[in-house]
């Protein structure tokens, strides 16, 4: 069980990552101040979002939605995928085997033979068709990860109407394009990931940026199926904290059919293809890679 010290050290960590880095001082403060919250608590927060649930968190002096949503990831599971991300520490395998009903072979096919790496990509493969023609992913055991990751997520959707309104693809290709243009003109801080850096080189590049109340921190992917496949500075993780809660996408080139040498968002190929064709040749032409 994740402790109330615990918590607060990794929201504390995490806000301090992000004013190093520079990101918005509100988004740090928010952070902070609910570590310092959650240090002053006098009963454990696993009990009361056992007993109130994400509503019984929201209720706690400076947790808002967002916060509240970061606190139940690390009730939960014991993590916080931002602050691994930020540490350059993210394992998807692990992240995958959070999932109730995922196991460690499970987890190592869904990330090598479908290329999953998030939970919003799960959550996508589930609803598309491609989680069920998995072995092992029965129709019962893929409804019910799409229960969990409905409430893992913080999903609101009627019964069939699939996940819930995501925030549009052309949003995300324009994050990811801010954030390989910096990278490249090389305006960005750096850290030194912990995974496959044994000379703890500072090579991986981070954007802090905002759109209307959404912050944005975006890098490059550090997982080990990205080295293997020499992708390390194309798929560009982007997560997204805003007051609908945190989400994560990643933004690759394309290699093959109609979307052939474009940025698409992983998962919502079929919404990166209707964006195009409603824009203009010129534009067009602009956003290939």
């Amino acid at each position: 069980m994740t402790t109330n010290s615990q918590i607060a050290r990794k929201l504390d960590e995490l806000a301090n990552l992000l004013e190093a880095q520079g990101a918005n001082p509100f988004r740090v403060n928010a952070y902070r101040h609910g570590a310092m919250a959650i240090a002053g608590l006098t009963e454990p927060v696993s009990d009361l979002y056992a007993r109130e649930g994400i509503e019984g968190l929201e209720r706690i002096p400076a947790i808002g939605h967002r916060l509240a949503i970061a606190i139940r990831s690390l009730v939960e599971t014991g993590r916080l995928p931002i602050l691994e991300h930020m540490r350059g520490e993210i394992d998807p395998v692990l992240l995958l085997q959070s999932v109730p009903g995922i196991g460690p072979v499970q987890a190592e096919r869904l990330h090598h033979d479908l290329g999953i790496d998030t939970l919003e990509e799960l959550e996508a493969a589930a609803h598309d068709g491609r989680l069920g023609g998995v072995a092992g992913f029965g129709s019962k055991k893929v409804a019910g990860i799409i229960d969990s990751l409905a409430s893992r997520l913080g999903r609101v959707r009627d019964l069939d109407a699939g996940p819930a309104r995501q925030v549009p693809v052309e949003e995300l290709l324009d994050v990811d394009r801010e954030y390989r243009e910096a990278a490249q003109a090389g305006t960005l801080p750096t850290v030194a990931p912990r995974r496959f850096n044994p000379e703890k080189k500072a090579w991986l590049p981070i954007l802090h940026t905002q759109r209307g109340d959404r912050h944005y921190t975006a890098l490059f992917s550090n997982t080990a199926r990205a080295h293997r496949l020499g992708t390390t500075e194309d798929w560009v993780i982007l997560y997204q904290d805003g007051e609908s809660g945190s989400h994560q996408s990643t933004a690759i080139t394309s290699h093959h059919g109609p979307l052939k040498g474009r940025r698409v968002v992983r998962g919502r190929e079929a919404e990166c293809q209707e964006y195009f064709e409603r824009l203009t040749p010129r534009a067009r032409h602009g956003m290939a890679n």
